[in-house]
């Protein structure tokens, strides 16, 4: 986990844009009836403007949330530190993923207003399963693998 401000920026942005990209390719193949090779490079259409919402959202309520659930459920100083990253992970995704599902659903499937409470409920529905074994098994432990090399660069040691 980041300690110092700098490696908390640097893991914000590398964990935004691992879950931006993850996510918007996820939603690319769904469209499209399956994964496609052409479709690899489509999320970097909309990465920095989902990636700064990510981070906002995340900033001011989905971290929040996820520490402050994570803790009131463990004690760090008698449970594996696995335990508590995966409960930051997991409780990350349950409140981000409504959140982002809504700014997707508005930015990209824009349904008429009488239809915008169904579409975005389908839309956590359909990512919410994908958005929490990404975190969990993939962006996750590739950003923490990054972060651990990246610490041997003297502005982000501990």
């Amino acid at each position: 986990m980041p300690k110092t401000k700098a490696q908390r920026i640097v893991f914000s942005l590398l964990m935004a844009f691992a879950m931006v990209y993850g996510m918007e390719l996820y939603n690319q193949a769904l469209m499209a009836g399956g994964l496609k090779t052409e479709l690899f490079f489509a999320p970097f259409a909309d990465i920095v403007p989902l990636m700064v919402a990510v981070i906002v959202l995340e900033t001011l309520v989905g971290g929040r949330n996820a520490h402050r659930l994570t803790f009131r459920l463990l004690d760090p100083t008698k449970v594996p530190a696995l335990l508590v990253t995966v409960f930051m992970g997991a409780f990350t995704c349950w409140s981000m993923c409504p959140m982002m599902s809504l700014v997707a659903t508005l930015a990209f499937k824009q349904p008429p207003a009488d239809e915008l409470v169904a579409t975005w409920i389908q839309t956590v529905a359909m990512n919410f399963p994908m958005a929490l074994l990404w975190q969990l098994f993939v962006a996750g432990p590739a950003v923490r693998a990054v972060m651990r090399l990246l610490r041997r660069i003297p502005v982000l040691s501990d």
